[in-house]
């Protein structure tokens, strides 16, 4: 598959989310940060919004679930127009069964793993998956520095998802800028968010295709 950028609306206007998902056309998806004050600090949005923001919005939703009890509260995501719902594997209590209900229900199912969870616990599981995040911050506030440590575990799940076979996503979050998206390229993502990089950026829309070319650039693809 090629290159995907899927920017952060955590750093975006909250106040007009249409109007900061018009700024970037060219975003292969919407990255959705649901956090809930009880798995992360931090209280952001939940499905209601991104109910609104699917029916408003060109470009299909990504859902990070940063929350307590995602076997529960899922797929109400989906229900809510998420494309794809993410759940932390530190949270689940059934991945399998909520991946699979995910899927069930007509969304893309994606595990993320927090900087210190590794991924070959995990193997197994990934047949069930359309796409693995590895977080490259502690999940919970935008702005953070890209932790170079999260770079063998990229690469070691790049190792695994060859191994697997199938179309199954690599994602990264956690301080992606033009700056460090060529050495997760590198390393093995196909798929990156990013938030203050795009929308700190004089035109988002254009930062959006500059980090497609550095990632595509590094991995040796054509955009």
């Amino acid at each position: 598959m090629g290159i995907q950028i899927t920017p952060s609306l955590l750093n975006a206007d909250f106040a007009h989310l249409a109007d900061e998902a018009a700024r970037i056309p060219t975003a292969d998806w919407l990255h959705m940060d649901v956090m809930d004050n009880h798995f992360v600090p931090n209280l952001t949005l939940g499905a209601p919004v991104i109910e609104a923001l699917s029916r408003a919005a060109s470009q299909r939703i990504d859902a990070h679930l940063m929350i307590a009890d995602p076997d529960r509260w899922a797929p109400a995501f989906v229900e809510a127009g998420a494309g794809s719902v993410t759940f932390h594997v530190e949270a689940a209590a059934a991945p399998v069964r909520l991946a699979r209900e995910v899927r069930s229900l007509g969304a893309r199912a994606s595990m993320a793993l927090k900087p210190a969870t590794p991924i070959d616990p995990y193997e197994d599981l990934l047949p069930e998956l359309d796409m693995v995040l590895v977080m490259t911050v502690e999940p919970g506030f935008g702005g953070q520095k890209f932790l170079d440590l999260c770079l063998p575990k990229i690469r070691r799940t790049r190792e695994l998802l060859d191994r697997t076979g199938g179309d199954i996503w690599l994602q990264v979050d956690g301080g992606v800028s033009t700056e460090t998206i060529e050495r997760c390229a590198e390393a093995g993502a196909d798929t990156f968010v990013a938030g203050s990089a795009v929308f700190g950026a004089d035109d988002p829309g254009a930062m959006v295709e500059t980090l497609r070319q550095l990632a595509a650039g590094a991995r040796g693809l054509d955009v």
